[in-house]
């Protein structure tokens, strides 16, 4: 039976706080990778991700999600070990200058979660929606840490391909079951609801014409009864409808349109590269939106 979006709560429990839901949060995207598809290799030392880093928080990110594997069409997979001494550094460097701002470890392994969160990270970001590693459940169950639960199919290297994009005549309906089914697996790992925001995965085993369903229809996914983050930066699918396969340095104004309408069907977080413009649009829509106080 389907949750009633008035249920969803107005704050989200991470490892060691909360993070308040009541004006929409922008998590700030930290990749530390080489080959990701808009900033791979532009953060590579620690220095530079650390700069990076305060940059987002200066420009109004309220969380950092810092990812040590690309999901990008035809990346290369990483090993665990390979993966934490990419991320382990700049997390450690970033709680040292950011102590107060949480942190995301974007991920799909129980190995580089549990490194993470030892190290003091607050959530972990599962692009598989705990499909690809049993353990990860149970990992972020025992620290109490927030998870991000994101719908896709397939592996890493393939999950954002066109190839699993298989859907009905209601491809909305399949992608909210199938995020159903990882707050289940969540569930059965122990993880509490108060601790899982939901993702709809926008561009991951979509079409365009998917992603902009579920853009429209987003309301059904918030019937979960979960907080929704959505991640529209700068991709593919906003190239495709904002003029027809416009590069990525030409997505931002389609990313912050995506941003809006996500606020307007109930979305709270926003995972974007681009924080300062879209912070400021959310909080002018967010503003336009909400009953004036008495």
């Amino acid at each position: 039976m389907e949750a009633s979006a008035a249920a969803v709560s107005q704050q989200w429990r991470i490892a060691g706080g909360v993070v308040s839901l009541g004006r929409p949060v922008v998590v700030g995207i930290l990749n530390v990778t080489p080959d990701s598809f808009w900033d791979g290799g532009t953060h590579a030392t620690v220095e530079a991700a650390v700069r990076h880093a305060v940059r987002l928080v200066q420009d109004g990110a309220d969380v950092l999600d810092v990812g040590g594997e690309s999901t990008r069409p035809g990346a290369a997979p990483v090993s665990a070990r390979d993966e934490i001494a990419r991320v382990l550094p700049v997390l450690e460097a970033v709680r040292r200058e950011l102590p107060h701002v949480p942190v995301s470890i974007d991920t799909v392994k129980a190995e580089v979660a549990r490194a993470a969160l030892d190290a003091g990270a607050a959530i972990i970001n599962d692009v598989s929606g705990l499909r690809l590693d049993a353990g990860l459940g149970r990992v972020i169950a025992a620290a109490n840490a927030g998870v991000i639960l994101m719908h896709s199919r397939g592996a890493v290297d393939t999950m954002a391909r066109y190839e699993l994009a298989d859907y009905g005549p209601d491809p909305v309906a399949d992608i909210a079951r199938e995020l159903g089914d990882a707050v289940s697996r969540a569930h059965d790992a122990g993880i509490d609801d108060e601790l899982i925001v939901i993702d709809p995965g926008l561009g991951f085993s979509k079409r365009t014409e998917h992603s902009l369903a579920v853009l429209r229809e987003l309301d059904r996914i918030e019937a979960l009864g979960h907080p929704v983050l959505v991640g529209p930066s700068r991709k593919r699918f906003v190239g495709a409808a904002a003029g027809g396969a416009l590069p990525p340095e030409q997505r931002l104004e389609g990313t912050i349109a995506a941003c809006v309408i996500a606020l307007l069907r109930g979305a709270r977080l926003f995972r974007v590269h681009d924080v300062a413009e879209v912070r400021r649009a959310l909080d002018f829509a967010d503003a336009a939106i909400r009953p004036a106080s008495l």
